[in-house]
């Protein structure tokens, strides 16, 4: 079995794994970055990229849907092949990553292609493609963990063996099915089912828990649910699959309330998990029955390892990968720096409108025992909110540390909610005094500006 000796070898090349990897090797540092699947990780080829491009198209169809109550009239015709052709050949390049695996190599990495194993101290094994030769790889400095995840498929009756969408059969797909049924009602299971049902699929959405984005604040829950409800989407909450069958072309889904739903197409966005064991964490002295492997605040998991991304269990955000990339480089460097601090951690749903969140909900502020006030402001309400009449849903819920008078969180629903978040994410991130913000001057009519409005709420 060939050998290789390197300073650091990067186990999954995923948005973090290809940031620490590249980060090294610019560095002069001889690092080995080793991927079985694509380098660049679920986010450019079936998850942020393509799923916004879906978004967009579907967002248009939307808004042209909106003239008659704002300029006249129109017409839209939906087109799924300009949306698949898009993903095809802009964002994936049908799905090839050589470009990526060049930019890598071109920044003096050593990329190995196969499914990298710890198999003891500083040692990597790759299983190679078939009719390659697996390899052994010594890291002299340490071993960097990006596995990414998989879906997690739960164990429902009569699941097995359908052919069931995930995400990637989602993205991957050619044609809009007739009728849809989306089992998890977290951020992928939104995205996709309003955007399957704008393309024309009769979706229904089923979620075990009491709410859709159970985790974040309540009102973002029941303003994105009227909307599902309004434009034809079924939410069922509360309530899971207990059985599946596919027959003739048709699958038909056992909710545990007792409700049968019947659609052409099956999507199970249940969440996402990694696989510890087959990455062989037990042979530095994690634990391979563990969800997560935890890191300290400079990304170390072990003596010689450190871990970044979904595996971390600090949020499966592109984003916070590419952060924890650069404090685990630096440590790996020598370089020192601030450790992570994930007090202001964002994140978006790209529904319409798009869901923001940063810091602390209400109910998690309250839990870690703070003296806890809130402020909300209705995004219809608002001067914009307003203006913008048609798909205007939303609201912005403000959450504040009383003794010390700064924000801890912030939730935003609204039309590009996400860019909205923005200034509200400095103030949690840098903590801004409540008193200093509320004597900003925020730019009229925006959306932005209905945090003055929920500033003045929170007095």
């Amino acid at each position: 079995m060939p050998s290789d000796d390197v300073d650091v070898v990067v186990i999954g090349m995923g948005p973090g794994g290809e940031a620490v990897a590249t980060r090294l090797a610019g560095a002069g540092v001889r690092v080995a970055g080793v991927e079985g699947r694509l380098v660049g990780g679920e986010c450019p080829y079936y998850a942020c990229v393509p799923t916004k491009m879906m978004v967009r198209g579907a967002d248009a169809l939307a808004e042209a849907r909106r003239v008659p109550r704002l300029a006249g009239t129109a017409e839209a015709h939906p087109d799924w092949t300009r949306i698949a052709d898009r993903i095809r050949d802009e964002a994936t390049t049908d799905w090839d990553d050589r470009d990526a695996v060049r930019r890598f190599e071109d920044s003096g990495g050593h990329f190995v292609r196969g499914i990298g194993r710890i198999t003891g101290p500083g040692e990597v094994t790759v299983a190679t493609p078939p009719g390659v030769d697996d390899r052994v790889l010594w890291a002299r400095r340490g071993i960097v963990l990006n596995p990414g995840t998989e879906p997690a498929i739960p164990p429902i009756d009569g699941l097995e063996g359908t052919p069931f969408w995930t995400n990637r059969d989602a993205v991957r797909t050619r044609a809009v099915p007739h009728s849809l049924i989306v089992l998890g009602g977290g951020p992928v299971g939104l995205e996709l089912s309003q955007v399957f049902a704008r393309f024309g699929a009769d979706t229904a959405l089923v979620e075990a828990g009491p709410r859709l984005l159970r985790h974040g604040e309540p009102a973002a829950s029941e303003r994105i649910t009227a909307v599902f409800e309004n434009e034809g989407i079924s939410v069922h909450t509360g309530t899971s699959a207990r059985r599946v069958r596919y027959l003739d072309g048709q699958f038909s889904v056992e909710l545990s309330s007792g409700t049968t739903l019947s659609a052409e197409c099956l999507l199970v966005a249940t969440g996402r998990r990694s696989d510890l064991a087959t990455l062989g964490v037990g042979a530095v002295g994690l634990d391979e029955s563990a969800r997560t492997v935890e890191v300290d605040g400079r990304m170390r998991a072990a003596d010689g390892v450190w871990a970044v991304g979904d595996v971390t269990g600090r949020g499966a955000f592109t984003h916070t990968s590419v952060y924890q990339a650069a404090i685990a480089a630096a440590d790996i460097l020598g370089e020192g720096g601030d450790p992570a601090d994930y007090r202001a951690e964002p994140a978006v749903t790209f529904t319409d409108p798009e869901i923001a969140e940063v810091g602390l909900t209400e109910a998690r502020a309250r839990e870690r025992g703070l003296a806890v006030r809130t402020g909300r402001a209705e995004i219809p309400a608002t001067a914009r909110g307003w203006i913008h009449k048609a798909g205007n849903d939303g609201v912005i819920t403000l959450v504040a540390d009383a003794e010390r008078g700064v924000l801890v969180g912030a939730t935003v629903v609204a039309p590009s909610g996400g860019e909205v978040l923005g200034a509200l994410a400095v103030a949690v991130h840098a903590e801004v005094p409540v008193a200093r913000l509320r004597g900003m001057i925020l730019a009229y009519p925006t959306f932005h500006r209905g945090i003055e409005d929920a500033l003045a709420d929170l007095s």
